[in-house]
C-alpha cells in the first residue's frame, strides 16, 4: 500500500471519529452546553468545527506518514501508532465525558491523560518522521488550550 492511500485511511478514519463523537454528544450541544458559564475566552461555537476538522486532517496526515515508514523501522512505527490510536481514543472519550455525560469534572481529568498521550505521540512521531511530528503541534496547542477552557468551565459551574 503507497504513502498515500495509507494517509487517506488514517485523514478518513480520524475524520469519522470526530464525526461519531460529535454525532454521539450533539443533543448535549444544543440544550446543555448553552445554559453554562462560560470565561471570556470561550471561542464562538463556530470556531469549533473548522479547528476540530483541520486537527482530524493534519492528525491523520501525521500517522499515514509514521505508518508509511512501517516497512522501514517496524518495531518503532508500531508502538508510535498505538500511542497514536490510544488518544484518538481519549479524544472521542473527552466528548462522551463532557457532553454525553455533562460532566466537566470527570472531562477534565482525562484530558490531561489526553494531554499526555499526545505529547507522548507527538515524540515517538517527531523520531520516526519530522513532518509528522510537526503536524501534532498545533493539535497540542489546542488541548493544551481546551483543558485550560474545562477547567474554567468546571470551575465556574461546580
Amino acid at each position: 500500500m503507497n504513502k498515500y492511500l495509507k494517509i487517506s485511511i488514517v485523514v478518513v478514519t480520524c475524520i469519522a471519529v470526530g464525526f461519531l463523537s460529535g454525532q454521539a454528544t450533539q443533543s448535549s450541544v444544543t440544550t446543555w452546553f448553552p445554559t453554562l458559564v462560560k470565561p471570556v475566552f470561550n471561542p464562538p461555537a463556530w470556531v469549533f468545527a473548522p479547528v476540530w476538522s483541520t486537527l482530524y486532517i493534519m492528525m491523520g496526515i501525521a500517522a499515514g506518514l509514521v505508518w508509511s515508514r512501517i516497512d522501514f523501522e517496524r518495531e518503532v512505527v508500531r508502538k508510535a501508532l498505538i500511542f497514536f490510536a490510544i488518544q484518538l481514543a481519549l479524544n472521542a472519550l473527552w466528548s462522551i465525558l463532557f457532553f454525553g455525560l455533562r460532566n466537566p469534572f470527570l472531562a477534565m481529568i482525562e484530558i490531561v491523560l489526553l494531554w499526555l498521550m499526545i505529547y507522548e505521540t507527538y515524540i515517538k512521531f517527531v523520531k520516526i518522521d519530522k513532518i509528522a511530528g510537526y503536524l501534532f503541534i498545533p493539535y497540542l496547542f489546542w488541548v493544551s488550550f481546551a483543558s485550560v477552557l474545562n477547567a474554567s468551565i468546571w470551575w465556574l459551574n461546580k
